[in-house]
């Protein structure tokens, strides 16, 4: 058994750190990187999955929606877990799984299994995504030690995504396989470290024996259950329709274990869904903004991607290149992103944001061919871009600047959620509107039956604009002033 290490101290006299405590922060910070770049390795990869697992679009988002419904869908039950059983035992066990399924990944044969890992990886990123920020909060002394270990953190998790597009790019050339086998390797060292260097909670957490029934595993089951077949019914619509009941009954389901899980949270001793929160509507604009702002960014991505791979023929590689302006600026600017706010104010920053990126949406709407890359597609992918470097970080600020400090865990993790179910619920929705274009009818064809996805994509983003305008009107900046920290 190895022996858990207290936890590390900081030097704050000179600002200097131990080795253990840089280590430490790498171990955070570099699992949060293999997070973030789960979803964008999946992007580049899909039809190269495809091809080989002869799936058509329907089946093969999964790759997608499974990671984003064990994220989103879990999210809520993943922090009880932690607060029950402790961050160290929670984070190191997320670790092993998450490396035992990405190897189970990329050895699947058939939907079902790639489907059931990529939800086990999900989950595990549920697990370990918000408790890398809880053992900064305690490991790292509050001031500028915590801020430099928080902008690290925060700089890993933006350049994931960016990482895994290119990651994905090169390795998906060889065989999609090597693309979901990579993170195995770096997790396992990930987790060696961890073992040493991940101190135990201070406090101490329930057991799993006098606390069981406060899991409200019903509760996660069934909105887990609901996301599943919300997606399994939409997905099923194309090829069956709105009278087989592959596409109605999954859309019944979906609507009855909502309902269910509405249910069991209203009598649940303690519930994972804390309504509380959603009092506030800096929330739940802030929600609703990053919701749009999500899944329109993650259905436009999977449009050009089969625009550029399977219509185009265009190389995984090439395709990840090109997705890169709109990937790398937030990248690039994440440490910025807090003076942004502080100069102009989130509401500003989040209407500006939403304004570049529906603007971009809007340059798309009517598909050429051949595909005009500097024209056309470069100038969409900028304005993305631009609209996750104005406004991601403020609606992340702002989602939890009126909750009280005792609501601002349960308001982080609504937040969390919704970001997560856009994924979802768009990726499946533009995958069903693809389903009916025909390459065979030729590339030009093929190209403008994208237009329904991408109008999809457009209207969402036009929602995210109007929403983020009432954040701009004086009863809103009046909420904002008085909830604004004072100095």
């Amino acid at each position: 058994m190895t022996r858990t290490l207290p936890p590390p101290a900081a030097d704050t006299g000179e600002g200097r750190w131990s080795l253990r405590l840089w280590g430490l922060l790498i171990v955070l910070a570099g699992n949060m990187l293999i997070d973030a770049l789960e979803v964008s390795v999946a992007v580049v990869a899909l039809p190269s999955i495809a091809t080989d697992l002869a799936l058509p679009l329907t089946e093969v988002q999964w790759a997608m929606t499974g990671f984003a419904v064990g994220f989103g869908g879990l999210m809520l039950f993943g922090a009880r877990v932690v607060s029950l059983l402790g961050r160290r035992r929670v984070y190191l066990a997320a670790l092993c799984c998450f490396a035992a399924a990405s190897v189970l990944s990329a050895l699947a044969q058939e939907p079902g299994l790639l489907l059931a890992t990529r939800l086990v990886k999900g989950f595990c990123a549920a697990l370990t995504a918000p408790t890398g920020l809880a053992i900064i909060s305690t490991a790292f002394p509050e001031g500028r030690a915590r801020t430099r270990a928080l902008s690290v953190y925060t700089l890993f998790g933006a350049g994931g995504f960016t990482a895994g597009l290119l990651l994905s790019g090169w390795l998906t050339t060889y065989t999609w396989r090597l693309a979901f086998t990579f993170p195995a390797p770096v997790v396992l060292l990930l987790f060696a470290f961890g073992l040493r260097l991940i101190p135990a909670q201070d406090g101490t957490a329930g057991s799993a024996t006098t606390a069981g029934r406060h899991y409200d595993i019903a509760g996660a089951v069934t909105f887990a259950g609901a996301l599943l077949a919300l997606v399994n019914g939409i997905a099923a619509l194309p090829g069956h329709g709105w009278h087989d009941p592959r596409a109605t009954g999954s859309l019944a389901a979906a609507v009855l274990l909502l309902g269910a899980f509405w249910a069991v949270e209203r009598t649940a001793a303690e519930p994972l869904l804390r309504t509380r929160p959603l009092r506030s509507r800096a929330l739940l604009r802030s929600a609703l903004g990053a919701a749009c702002l999500n899944g329109s960014y993650l259905g436009l991505l999977f449009v050009l991607t089969h625009q550029m791979q399977t219509v185009a023929g265009w190389s995984p590689l090439k395709t990840a290149l090109a997705l890169v302006p709109a990937a790398a600026p937030p990248a690039l600017t994440a440490l910025a992103s807090g003076r942004l706010v502080a100069r102009f104010g989130a509401p500003r920053l989040i209407a500006a944001g939403a304004a570049c990126a529906f603007a971009g949406y809007l340059l798309q709407l009517r598909p050429s061919w051949p595909l005009d890359y500097p024209g056309r597609l470069l100038p969409t992918l900028l304005l993305v871009g631009a609209g996750f470097v104005l406004s991601f970080a403020a609606l992340n600020m702002q989602a939890t600047s009126e909750l009280q400090p005792a609501d601002r865990g349960a308001g982080s993790g609504l937040y969390q959620t919704a970001v997560q179910l856009a994924a979802v619920v768009v990726v499946a929705a533009v995958a069903a509107l693809l389903a009916g274009s025909d390459t065979a009818a030729g590339p030009a064809a093929a190209t403008g039956a994208c237009r329904a996805a991408l109008t999809l994509v457009a209207a969402l983003g036009g929602l995210g604009l109007l929403v983020a305008l009432t954040g701009l009107t004086p009863a809103a900046a009046t909420r904002a002033a008085r909830s604004a920290p004072r100095t």
